[in-house]
C-alpha cells in the first residue's frame, strides 16, 4: 500500500497551532475548546458566552475557505463518489457519538489529554479504534475508494 499525503512538518505545525489556540482560549476565557459543546451552545442559544462561541464556529467554517486562497495546493479533502445518505448518516452518528462520549475528539483528544484526564484518554482510544475499525470494514465492503 502506498502512503499518500504524508506531511509530518505541516502536521506538526498544525498540531502546535491547535494547541496554542486551545491554550490561549483557556488562558483568556477559562474555556476548553470542545467543538461539540461549543456547537451545542450556539445551536441552543446559550446566552452565556454565545458571541465567542458563534465566532469560533464561523471561524471553523471560513478558515479553510480563506486558506484556500493562499494555498499553493489543495487542502487534501475530497469526497469522490459520495453517497449523500451515507454522509448524512455519518454526520448523525458522529453527533450521537459526541453525546454518548460526553465530548468530541477536540474536547477529549486535545483538551482532555492535555489535562491528563483518564476519561479523555480512554475516550480518545475508543475514537481512534472506532475510526480504524470503520476504515477496515468500509474497505472490506468496497465503500472507500482511494
Amino acid at each position: 500500500m502506498k502512503i499518500v499525503n504524508f506531511t509530518p512538518v505541516e502536521s506538526l505545525l498544525g498540531g502546535f497551532i491547535i494547541g496554542l489556540a486551545v491554550a490561549i482560549l483557556y488562558l483568556l476565557r477559562g474555556n476548553y475548546a470542545g467543538v461539540s459543546k461549543i456547537y451545542y451552545n450556539v445551536v441552543f442559544i446559550n446566552k452565556s458566552g454565545f458571541l465567542w462561541r458563534l465566532l469560533f464556529i464561523v471561524g471553523l467554517i471560513i478558515g479553510p475557505i480563506i486558506l484556500s486562497f493562499f494555498s499553493y495546493n489543495d487542502l487534501g479533502f475530497e469526497m469522490p463518489n459520495s453517497n449523500p445518505i451515507i454522509v448524512i448518516l455519518g454526520g448523525l452518528l458522529v453527533g450521537y457519538g459526541t453525546q454518548l462520549g460526553s465530548g468530541c475528539t477536540s474536547g477529549h483528544g486535545v483538551c482532555g489529554i492535555g489535562r491528563l484526564s483518564i476519561r479523555s484518554m480512554v475516550g480518545t482510544c475508543f475514537f481512534v479504534g472506532a475510526g480504524v475499525l470503520t476504515v477496515l470494514i468500509s474497505r472490506s465492503l468496497g465503500w472507500v475508494v482511494l
